[in-house]
């Protein structure tokens, strides 16, 4: 008998995402990922006055946590769309998880890239066995082509984060670290699109209903922030934390973290690269911007967080060793240990001479020196001398520049915000 025309077409179902999917995903890729391990932190437990605990998800073989969600999304395709491969739209560490693992299964794999992506992270995308396809000047280009491709050629998408298999394996870190730390009551997350937020959130509370659990977003890039608590915050520019840039956050996540989060935290650039740094200096380990920013919030929340028993994602370590440089520059720029100085002097024979007479008395090292002669306000028979120089700290450096007023001097320091 043929079916009515007027019976209404079945809908399908609101995505969930549960405690016992979280579980069942760490049952399915638990001997597939590293076991990263949760260790605490001395130094930071008594510079911030709390129980820090780290996560170092920054171990993986791809050196971020999406490998978990993407791992466990591959791992749930029957056997047609294993054949048929899947697609992403990616230039972070989505892109590398995904390929690996898929390779590793024998899934085809194709990332599509903006034209504008580093050839870096063609490169490295590449070499784990992903098929890369450039197109478009932007995310949004590359995204649409990508579901474009998908239809077109039958592949299963995978998204980033919008997707309740990749939210579920990226909760196993939360599992992970209450098994190694049953004692936590916080835990300090990253948050892009929500992948890693809403599955470490509801891992958590699966276990500890009380625990506390405070998403962190750079302040450049409030997108969830916005959409949970209403405002209308100002979204984009160049961020450190580049792996959770995003301009709008996921659907399903976001309807997760609703009622998941005790608060969302906002971390001004100069607080991500100071975490960082700290992070590199203290605990010896390299984190991308996202993966400094559980740490910056900390650092920029002390009195929320002072006494309390802490987990912080370490989510990555992917950062561009140019970037780095100069993120480690500018935090020794910050703390005092370099500077630069604008010193005016007279264009006369022994007039640099005498002003590094100063350095050396003071001993502060030198470093570069930098004559201007035309572009300056002084007559023109005086110029300019900016100074590049090391000193043992901040009190060190004052001292340098009160000497130089001393001997008649006009200083002024560079700063490097």
């Amino acid at each position: 008998m043929e079916q009515s025309a007027t019976k209404p077409l079945p809908v399908a179902a609101e995505p969930t995402l549960s405690f016992d999917d979280v579980r069942k995903a760490a049952e399915r890729i638990s001997s597939h990922i590293v076991r990263t391990p949760t260790l605490r932190s001395q130094t930071l437990s008594a510079m911030i006055g709390a129980d820090i605990w780290l996560k170092f998800e920054n171990h993986q073989f791809t050196a971020a946590y999406k490998e978990r969600g993407a791992l466990n999304a591959l791992m749930q395709l029957d056997e047609e769309r294993k054949s048929r491969g899947v697609i992403a739209a990616s230039a972070g560490n989505h892109a590398q998880g995904l390929s690996y693992h898929g390779t590793r299964l024998g899934i085809p794999v194709t990332i599509v890239m903006p034209r504008t992506t580093p050839l870096v992270k063609v490169m490295q995308t590449e070499s784990v066995g992903g098929n890369v396809v450039l197109e478009g000047e932007s995310f949004d280009d590359a995204y649409a082509h990508a579901r474009k491709l998908e239809a077109e050629l039958g592949m299963t998408f995978v998204h980033p984060f919008d997707d309740p298999h990749v939210a579920a394996g990226q909760g196993t870190v939360a599992l992970e670290m209450l098994e190694d730390v049953p004692e936590l009551d916080t835990l300090v997350v990253p948050i892009g699109g929500g992948g890693l937020s809403s599955g470490m959130s509801v891992a958590a509370r699966g276990i500890k209903p009380d625990m506390r659990i405070y998403g962190v977003e750079a302040l450049l890039y409030p997108s969830m922030y916005n959409h949970i608590k209403g405002t209308n915050l100002p979204i984009g520019g160049d961020t450190l934390a580049e792996g959770i840039a995003v301009f709008s956050p996921g659907t399903f996540t976001a309807s997760v973290l609703k009622d998941q989060l005790d608060d969302i935290l906002l971390v001004s650039e100069s607080k991500i690269e100071s975490a960082l740094a700290l992070l590199l200096q203290i605990e010896k380990t390299l984190v991308e911007g996202a993966g400094a920013c559980g740490l910056a919030a900390l650092m920029d929340n002390r009195d929320l967080f002072e006494g309390r028993k802490i987990g912080i994602v370490l989510s990555g370590g992917n950062i561009d060793t140019r970037l780095l440089a100069n993120v480690l520059l500018r935090d020794l720029a910050r703390s005092g240990r370099l500077a630069r100085l604008r010193i005016g002097l007279q264009d006369r024979a022994g007039a640099l001479f005498k002003v590094a007479k100063v350095f050396h008395e003071q001993n502060v090292n030198i470093i570069e020196v930098f004559h201007q002669r035309i572009f300056t306000h002084l007559p023109a028979k005086g110029l300019v001398t900016e100074i590049e120089c090391e000193a043992r700290d901040s009190a060190q450096l004052d001292a340098l520049i009160a000497a130089l007023h001393r001997e008649g001097y006009e200083v002024r320091r560079v700063e490097t915000d």
